[in-house]
């Protein structure tokens, strides 16, 4: 079983009734309980266990999806899809589907409008549910920062117990909600801004992208000792419980927005991007991985790599909508036959990888080989996907150049497996996938600092070319990385002629496929909606430009109607009473 937070995600969460369903993203959360077994209000508070069932809420909600678990009812957001509508299942839909990596046939609840890039304010569930998950989170966490005081504490008679903690709890809780803004500030620009002093009646203001960066740039480094005069208030680099965040998560989203801080803002901080992503690679405490294939798997919280991962387990953390989804969406039953997916038969079969992103690698990496399930013999032990299904073709589409639910018509992506680095099912079995999804983790740390030195940041090209070089020669498993009975005759490492900014964004792709921060990515390099195209962009079998609005997401329509002081984002129109 997973360490620490896995033991009260359910036990504790269960017990804490407040977190209900919202029916908008700006209602804080119901006073009153689901059902008769379930807690709320100061019934939760009397106890250090009801406080932390309440932080593992605000951690949970980025990857559960309901009261149950399982997507067994109880879903948090009101009138939508459970399976669907989780948050790491909804960022694959709108930072993959949208760009040169995966596809799936699917049109429900948006997905084709995803696919194609033509998606508006009110015509995909899906960027309104991301919108909602969201807010749904920062709402979770400004009740536990409203409720997490010392005047609380000394009032429940918790003072004693929880005074040597709390200070670190509430910044974890505002780590999260920065973070949360932080992907806000990145998809959707200009959003209401919501803390824990925000009345339950009242309409939130709308802040301008540049303040909400400000805003969460100023509490990540608040609660890690990064502001002057401010307290280390996360815990130490790799001092934190498992998969609570520490001062590494920290300098590592510093990095990750300063670095994007040019396309969201206007703002060049390359520097500041460099710093930070050195400090996380510096620090040592998440190394990379030895073999890049375990930071997918069922045992993936023995991978030191990851910085905050987001707990999924069989038994203790179950879902549809978190790597459940990465597992049985990728697969068919067939392909169990071939390789041990760890979920038998119970494959969707419904997303498979675009051209593009199969055309990243070298073509003789790319091929499945039967006998060597787990690629030893490939040089690029990233290349992970299934060509060997009958008939199986590299194309997206069938000979009537029309797309098809066949999984005949584009190659599997299976980097992620149910099993563990020894190739066992695990314990909790295939219903649902025991993998924590790797939020944050180093080597997209090496890949920002790369990047950051090649836009102009004070650093040389051979750092840049080192750090490059490091992701590859594991990704290789040659030179540092070579193990027996692994291939490593061909070295991983890339000349100073070959490290451009162009390298680095097929790097990205190589490195982070199906990590969801390839819209990101695309959008940064300016190649997002022109200058790049791939399979079904713009409705097109090998894609076209789309218009330049869509670098940006649209406010849903439902949150318009909600709060008519909204303004809508440029080159999107209403379709409601309520126009902006």
């Amino acid at each position: 079983m997973k360490k620490t937070i896995n033991k009260i995600l359910f036990s504790l969460m269960a017990a804490v009734g407040c977190c209900a369903m919202l029916s908008s993203c700006f209602n804080d959360l119901d006073t009153m309980p689901i059902d008769d077994t379930q807690l709320v209000g100061d019934q939760v508070y009397v106890t250090t266990e009801g406080y932390m069932g309440v932080l593992a809420k605000c951690y949970g909600s980025l990857i559960l999806t309901g009261q149950n678990g399982g997507d067994g009812g109880n879903g948090d957001l009101q009138g939508a899809n459970e399976g669907y509508s989780g948050y790491v299942r909804l960022l694959f839909y709108i930072q993959e589907l949208p760009t040169d990596n995966f596809l799936m046939p699917s049109s429900s609840n948006g997905l084709r409008k995803c696919l194609n890039i033509t998606w508006d304010a009110s015509n995909a569930l899906v960027v309104t549910w991301t919108y909602q998950r969201l807010y749904m989170a920062i709402a979770y966490c400004n009740e536990f920062l409203r409720e997490c005081t010392e005047s609380k504490l000394q009032s429940r008679g918790l003072w004693n117990e929880m005074k040597d903690d709390y200070l670190t709890y509430r910044a974890e809780a505002r780590f999260i909600r920065a973070y949360c803004y932080s992907m806000l500030c990145d998809l959707f620009g200009d959003v209401p801004m919501v803390d824990e002093n925000t009345g339950v009646k009242d309409l939130p203001e709308q802040w301008t992208r540049k303040a909400i960066f400000d805003y969460a740039l100023g509490e990540i480094k608040a609660v890690s000792g990064e502001t002057e005069g401010s307290l280390d208030l996360l815990a130490a680099p790799g001092a934190a419980p498992y998969a609570h965040v520490d001062r590494v998560a920290a300098w590592f989203l510093l990095s990750r927005m300063y670095l994007n801080a040019e396309t969201w803002i206007g703002e060049n901080h390359y520097n500041d991007a460099l710093t930070y992503s050195k400090k996380v690679i510096e620090s040592n405490v998440y190394p990379l991985a030895s073999d890049y294939r375990h930071i997918f798997l069922a045992d993936n919280n023995t991978c030191r790599e990851i910085i905050w991962p987001l707990v999924q387990d069989g038994i203790h953390a179950q879902s549809s909508a978190g790597t459940n989804f990465y597992v049985k969406a990728f697969v068919n039953g067939p392909m169990d036959e071939l390789y041990n997916t760890g979920v038998g038969s119970k494959g969707w079969g419904n997303v498979r990888s675009k051209t593009t992103l199969v055309d990243a690698f070298d073509p003789a990496d790319v091929m499945f080989d039967t006998n060597d399930t787990w690629g030893n013999n490939k040089n690029d032990k990233r290349a992970q996907f299934m060509t060997a299904l009958p008939n199986q073709v590299k194309d997206t589409w069938d000979p009537n150049m029309a797309m098809t639910s066949t999984f005949s018509y584009g190659y599997g992506y299976i980097k992620w497996r149910n099993v563990t680095r020894d190739d066992q099912i695990c314990p909790s079995g295939d219903t649902y996938v025991s993998i924590d999804f790797p939020l944050f983790r180093t080597a997209d740390a090496y890949l920002m600092a790369a990047e950051a030195i090649l836009r102009g940041a004070a650093g040389s090209r051979t750092d840049a070319l080192n750090y490059v070089n490091e992701v590859r020669c594991r990704a290789y498993m040659s030179d540092n990385y070579a193990v027996a009975g692994v291939k490593s005759t061909v070295s991983g490492k890339i000349s100073d002629s070959q490290l451009t900014l162009d390298f680095i964004l097929a790097e990205r792709q190589r490195e982070l496929a199906s990590e969801c921060v390839r819209r990101t990515d695309l959008v940064r390099f300016g190649k997002f909606t022109s200058g790049k195209n791939w399979d079904w962009k713009g409705e097109e079998r090998l894609g076209t430009d789309v218009d330049s609005h869509f670098n940006i997401f649209p406010i849903p329509e439902s949150e318009l109607m909600n709060n008519p002081t909204l303004k809508q984002n440029k080159g999107y129109t209403s379709t409601s009473a309520v126009k902006k």
